[in-house]
């Protein structure tokens, strides 16, 4: 059985109740389609994406903590590991959106830009979607866009991108942006 959509409604109380049961000072990062979701996306996810920074002693207490209250509120939870999947673009944590205090959780919506990009590498097209999306709010600009899509593309081929395709997306997405 497939989980419900996540609304933004039950992302905030998600973040509220972890708030409430986590103790220590860290700061969560938002990802995919979840962090969309906030951004006033319409499409539909299923699953909440995350990082996580925190004292490397308590990660999986951490992790434990999420993961039970996910599961009680029937949400499907994923740690991204951050830059795995896509290479970082030069000051990727600094263009981070503050999304609210949880207690003692910090939670950000990670760069956009580092969202476009590894929507760009995969390449559904609900990914090529998102990022229409993501122009179309001016959540991020084509040329920035096309700046850290130049300046991670040596880099892409280390991490098992297909770079012809990782182009191929990205042009894409420069036809799409230029139609509208």
């Amino acid at each position: 059985m497939e989980p419900e959509p996540i609304t933004s409604a039950a992302i905030l109380s998600f973040l509220q109740r972890l708030g409430e049961r986590w103790e220590a000072p860290s700061t969560l990062y938002l990802l995919g389609g979840g962090a969309l979701c906030l951004l006033g996306n319409p499409r539909e996810t299923r699953d909440l994406d995350y990082a996580v920074k925190v004292a490397p002693e308590i990660l999986s207490r951490f992790q434990e903590t999420a993961s039970r209250l996910a599961g009680e509120m029937q949400l499907d939870l994923e740690e991204v590991p951050l830059g795995e999947f896509v290479p970082l673009p030069p000051e990727a944590e600094q263009r981070r959106r503050f999304v609210g205090r949880f207690g003692q959780l910090d939670v950000y919506i990670f760069d956009p830009y580092s969202m476009a990009l590894s929507k760009i590498a995969r390449g559904f097209e609900s990914d090529l979607d998102d990022v229409m999306f993501m122009l179309g709010r001016d959540l991020i600009e084509f040329s920035e866009l096309e700046r850290y899509f130049q300046a991670v593309l040596p880099k892409a081929a280390k991490l098992d991108i297909d770079l012809r395709e990782f182009r191929q997306y990205f042009e894409e997405i420069r036809r799409r942006h230029s139609r509208s």
